[in-house]
């Protein structure tokens, strides 16, 4: 049986192939329009809007490109901040024992890698995919800095700068507990009640009257808030003024602090209870709109710890690494308060 082929153009060379035609393997015409004379006008009228559309000018961008970096390296060390940190040093001490060795990678570097770590919550290891340093000198120089007290010294350091400037309101104290998770476990780490079993930590944090951290302190999860009253107490990390009965010192905790033991500690130590259960604040607010307990400062320091997402989820075995953390994002709250960057 014959195959049927009708021709797409009335030139019969086109077909045999004679102008880089030709048939197909499935019997069809292939025929090339820009060299064939009789192509359509609608063919040759969209090559020209074709060629017309190449040659206009491409369109100039409006806004700024964004740079192409391998990862964002946005969380680094102001100036002002390196300006309080870097008095607090170690110095170094070269262990080589010819006294030489490679150079040694700059403090404001590891500084600004253990920085991005606390504030992204990403592993060490990621440090290897940023411009800032290798993880294992980052690491190795936190270790060395926690060993110095480095970050204590930092924190401490901003609550006397805010003393000086702002004056700390030792009126209103607040007292409160805060649960996180901690999947790899460790040392003071321990089953969450609120989180089905699973392994967390428990953040207790004192704070003056403006929410400036005072004291804190770390315990596993199961561990009950007023089991932390004394040991928070006793970790206030600035000189204390003696109260009087004239300027008395009072403190501020929930429902999780009635018991007469928290009473006892709080007496000895000179401070004011005042406890109240939620109901007793549900009551308070219906009589007096817009009345709010006093010791919502502590929770709200609670939130801006959990927004360095190292401290959101304990990745730290050790706990004096996590609580160096701790007492790094104290150290901010504190430099933040007291006005150092704007």
């Amino acid at each position: 049986m014959a195959l049927l082929v009708t021709p797409l153009v009335s030139d019969v060379s086109a077909i045999s192939g004679e102008h880089g035609g030709g048939m197909n393997m499935r019997g069809t015409s292939r025929v090339k329009s820009d060299e064939d004379p009789a192509c359509s006008e609608s063919v040759c009228a969209q090559s020209d809007k074709v060629a017309s559309r190449s040659k206009q000018e491409p369109k100039k961008r409006s806004r700024q490109r964004t740079p192409n970096n391998r990862t964002t390296t946005a969380f680094r060390i102001s100036d002002e901040l390196w300006a309080v940190l870097q008095p607090l040093l170690p110095v170094p001490v070269n262990t080589h024992r010819l006294g030489g060795g490679r150079p040694r990678v700059s403090d404001r570097r590891c500084a600004d890698a253990i920085f991005y770590i606390l504030r992204t919550g990403c592993q060490w290891q990621a440090l290897d995919q940023t411009e800032l340093c290798a993880h294992s000198t980052a690491h190795d120089r936190f270790q060395e800095w926690v060993n110095a007290g480095v970050f204590l010294k930092l924190w401490q350091a901003g609550v006397e700068r805010f003393d000086e400037l702002h004056e700390i309101d030792w009126d209103w104290l607040s007292m409160d507990g805060a649960m996180t998770k901690a999947p790899l476990g460790g040392e003071k780490t321990g089953r969450n009640p609120t989180d089905r079993g699973k392994s967390g930590v428990k953040r207790s944090v004192l704070t003056e009257g403006h929410g400036v951290p005072i004291a804190v302190e770390i315990e596993g999860a199961n561990r009950h808030d007023m089991k932390l009253t004394r040991p928070t107490l006793v970790g206030i990390a600035v000189e204390r003024p003696e109260p009087t009965e004239a300027k008395p010192q009072g403190m501020c905790l929930d429902k999780g602090y009635d018991y007469d033991e928290v009473r006892t500690t709080l007496k000895e130590f000179g401070f004011t209870a005042h406890i109240r259960s939620r109901g007793e604040e549900i009551k308070e607010l219906a009589r007096e709109a817009g009345f709010k307990a006093r010791r919502w400062v502590v929770e709200r320091t609670h939130s801006w710890m959990n927004r360095f997402r190292r401290l959101l989820v304990r990745w730290e075995k050790k706990p004096e690494n996590y609580l160096a953390l701790v007492h790094f994002v104290c150290g901010l709250i504190a430099l933040r308060a007291a006005g150092l960057f704007g």
